[in-house]
């Protein structure tokens, strides 16, 4: 895997082992920020979900000013710290064990809560198809909507073509779909 442009444009980075993590491929990480263009620069940055941390380490080579990196599988996890490490972002980077969804680890303990400019959200698609789990990740998007994002902030989300013609969330917000072949990507944003 590589950094697609910026600062670490072309600097290659691992994947997790095994078939547990699927990164964006590249060709949809690019289309995700040539939407995003200038939001990147001097954004503070949520990567739930993390996984190899390819959209937030992006994110920092075009300019973000910082990332928090959540992800709870061992193996990830140690991979992450290891592409952190071998980019040389330590400084601009957050990388914490914790469940994605879980509201105490969105913002470090007793820390001011600054909402975040961008959220990447890249659940297993597995979770979208179980009725428990896709519940959570929708309870936990209103909830980012509602308190975590900032007024001009987006929320995109990586999800299966058909389980986004299915969101549904109680908090109003803006909604763009953008499909690439069997997945897509969702833009969500709070309500004008």
């Amino acid at each position: 895997m590589r950094i697609i442009s910026g600062e670490l444009g072309g600097r290659q980075f691992e994947a997790p082992p095994g078939e547990g993590t699927r990164p964006l491929l590249d060709r949809v990480r690019t289309a995700l920020f040539d939407w995003l263009g200038a939001k990147v620069e001097d954004a503070r940055v949520l990567d739930l979900y993390a996984g190899s941390g390819s959209q937030g380490l992006e994110a920092l080579s075009r300019g973000a000013r910082h990332a928090r990196f959540l992800e709870r599988g061992a193996p990830a996890l140690a991979t992450l710290k290891r592409n952190v490490a071998e980019l040389a972002v330590e400084e601009r980077a957050r990388v914490v064990r914790n469940d994605a969804l879980s509201e105490r680890a969105w913002h470090e303990p007793d820390a001011a809560r600054e909402p975040w400019d961008i959220i990447f959200c890249d659940p297993p698609f597995a979770v979208y198809e179980d009725p428990k789990q896709r519940k959570e990740l929708y309870d936990a998007l209103d909830q980012l909507l509602a308190a975590h994002l900032a007024p001009q902030g987006v929320i995109a989300l990586h999800a299966p073509v058909r389980a986004a013609e299915m969101l549904r969330l109680k908090t109003p917000c803006s909604l763009e779909t953008r499909a690439y072949g069997s997945s897509c990507l969702v833009y969500l944003g709070q309500a004008t």
